[in-house]
Order: C-alpha cells, then structure tokens, then sequence
C-alpha cells in the first residue's frame, strides 16, 4: 500500500471575519494540498469561527450536519480530498469541541467531540464528550481523531493504538508557553504508541491567546517527517504504512505490555 500524503493547514492567525472567511482560506488550501498529491487536509481545533470567542460560542456552534459541514463536503468533492476540521458543534442544549472527518467525495465519515476540556474559558462553554475513540478508515488507512489537550494523555493515544489506528489526526488550538508539547510530547506519543500523528495547531494571536503554530507529523520511530514553523503555512508529509510496520516490529510495545499490572491506572 502506497504512503498515505497527508497536508496540515496552518492557518493565518485571528479570528476569521466570518465563517466564510474561514471556508474560502480552507478551499484554497484544499486545492494547493491536492495539486501535491495529498489526500488528507488537516486543520486546526475550531478552524471554522477561531477559538478566541468567549460568549459568542453557542451563536455560532451549528450541528454536525450543519451549514459549514455543507460547505466542508463540496470543497472535499470539488478537490478530491478528505478534510478534518474543528467546529463548535451543538447538539440539543449542549455544546461541543468537535472535530469531523469527510471523506474525499464529500462524505461524512467520523465527528469527535473533545474529551479533556483544557482550562476555565473550555469548560465554561463546552460539554465533554464521552467516546474516546472515533476512527474511518481512509485508502487503507485507520484514521483517528483526537482535539489538543486529549493528545497530552498518554491513555488516549493508547487507546487508539490498541483499537489499530494507523493515523492519529489532532487539530490543535496549542499556545504560548507550551511549545513543549508539539516538539516533545507529541513525537513521543507518536513512538510510545507506535503510530503516525499529525498535529495541526493554529498560529497567531486571538485575544488572550498567542499561538505556537509548530504543526507537524510525527512517525512512529518518535521522528518528525515534517515540521511547520511559527506562522500561516501548509506543511506536506507521508504516512508510510511501510515505516509504521518496521517501527512496530523493531519496538513491540503493544504486544509487549501486560494489561493484568495495569488495574491500579483506572
């Protein structure tokens, strides 16, 4: 099976005009990703509003089949590319951090709702979400999805792993002073976990929040394939299925553990 090209949409910092705004900067990305070959788009935590919004949260969340998943899925189909993309996602009274995957033809095919809320202003607004591995499967490829602060648990991406998630895709909201996380913690997620993870942060500054950028894809062998620096940037990179085989045979973790020590983590 061919490398699975995947393209990671650093967007320009602030918050976005509109939605629209949002949609277009996306469509242009999408068909720069794709005139590279790619065939995986990934934005960051809350691509379509900005993350910086305070109260205006639940004016702007819309439900996962909503007006801007619409727009997402015609994008994906015009270019041919499948899109992961962060929303505020409402369903019923609550609000959620989501994340939705659609599929190259303009397909649903995976939404995640944030499950570690990171701070005051997230949980003042949003709701948890309580499934903690969503996955589609992608030209051969297990994809996962996983939001910012769920990648900081190391439970998390095992959780992924063991369930067989080749790719880990996490759309990322990371700020100033925690560039730690994307040069540190997430190529060692990457090699604990024996999986590829792509990490797509936003950049800039929103109100209180300064952004670090650093999007990347980290390889199972604990390498980054690609690394983004601090500022609007669309950063393109292979999952290898080949690498991901020889990383897992060369460090067996996932075979080697022993759940039965393990009672006392949970």
């Amino acid at each position: 099976m061919p490398p699975l090209r995947i393209a990671l949409y650093q967007g320009p910092g602030g918050v976005p005009d509109s939605t629209g705004a949002a949609l277009a900067a996306l469509d242009r990305a999408a068909r720069r990703a794709a005139a590279s070959g790619a065939r995986l788009l990934a934005t960051s935590e809350m691509y379509l509003t900005g993350y910086a919004l305070g109260d205006r949260i639940p004016e702007l969340a819309e439900p996962a089949d909503g007006p801007g998943a619409l727009r997402v899925a015609e994008i994906a189909a015009e270019h041919g590319i499948a899109i992961v993309y962060g929303y505020p996602e409402r369903a019923g009274t609550a609000v959620f951090n989501s994340a939705q995957l659609i599929g190259p033809d303009g397909t649903a095919l995976a939404n995640y709702r944030k499950t570690h809320l990171f701070g005051g202003f997230e949980r003042e607004h949003f709701t948890p979400g309580d499934t903690a591995v969503v996955q589609a499967d992608l030209d051969g490829t297990r994809i996962g999805l996983l939001i910012c602060y769920d990648v900081e648990f190391p439970e998390n991406v095992r959780a992924h792993a063991l369930a067989g998630t080749d790719l880990l895709v996490v759309p990322t909201a990371l700020m100033r002073p925690y560039e730690f996380v994307a040069q540190t913690l997430v190529p060692a997620r990457a090699y604990e976990s024996q999986l590829h993870l792509a990490y797509a942060n936003r950049c800039g500054a929103e109100g209180e929040f300064h952004f670090t950028g650093l999007s990347c894809l980290a390889g199972p062998d604990g390498t980054v394939r690609a690394r983004a620096g601090t500022g609007e940037e669309l950063v393109i990179a292979d999952a290898d299925p080949e690498l991901l085989r020889a990383a897992r045979d060369e460090t067996p973790y996932l075979p080697d553990r022993r759940p039965e020590l393990y009672g006392t983590l949970v």
